[in-house]
Parts: C-alpha cells; structure tokens; sequence
C-alpha cells in the first residue's frame, strides 16, 4: 500500500477526474488557545496492492501534541479488483474537518489506521500569532 496525505483548504475530482488539492498547509496561528479551526481539508490518496479486494475499514484520529485523539474520522472504502493491464486500484480521501478545537500550541498528527495498519500522516503545527 502506498498512501500521500495532506491538510489542505479544499480538494476534489477535477473535470478529468484527477483529484485537485488547493492551500496545502502545515502550520495554523491562533490568539489564543483553546483555537477553533472552522474548516480544513484532509486529502490523500491510497494505492492498493493487488490482493486488497472488498470493504476495507478505515479509522483517523488527529492527535494532540501529548498523543490524545481530538478528532476522530471513521469509515470503509470498497476495493475493486484491477486486472493486471491496469494501474493498481486506489482510494481518493477528501474529508472535512470541521469546528476542530486545539487546546494548546504544539505538532498535531494524524494518526491513520487503515485495516489494521497503522500510518503516520501529516501534521500541523499550532502557533501563537
């Protein structure tokens, strides 16, 4: 399995059916804490090997800088089987965030367990404008 993800202001399938990811961002600055983010974006895709066929469950938890989930996302994603003429089948994630509260400055990660795999995925860095 090969995964990319990313924060990001907005994303989804263009017109040619590629995703497109818009505002890709590592860093947040708030007043004060505890910060509200509104809205962000979590895109990445996942390349499937071969043999992954059916549902396959997904679990993410963003976490504070003390490893505590504040932000949980939790689903399935149906697996086609591809012939070997053809790319390896791939999942495309587009998932809104929304009214995420940070409670204190620090590196926030997403914490991706994918069928049981765990995967390290992107982080952000809460700082004090």
């Amino acid at each position: 399995m090969e995964a990319v993800f990313l924060f990001c202001r907005d994303a989804g399938a263009g017109p040619d059916g590629k995703m497109d990811i818009h505002g890709v961002f590592n860093e947040l600055l708030a007043p004060d804490f505890p910060a509200r983010q509104d809205r962000m974006v979590l895109a990445g895709i996942i390349e499937w090997q071969r043999d992954v066929q059916g549902q396959v469950p997904f679990k993410m938890d963003l976490t504070d800088p003390g490893g505590l989930s504040i932000f949980t996302i939790e689903g399935h994603t149906e697996i086609e089987p591809r012939p070997p003429s053809r790319a390896p089948a791939k999942t495309e994630f587009v998932l809104p965030l929304t009214n995420v509260m940070f409670p204190a400055p620090g590196r926030y990660q997403m914490r991706i367990n994918i069928n049981g795999e765990e995967l390290s995925g992107p982080s952000i860095h809460l700082m004090r404008s």
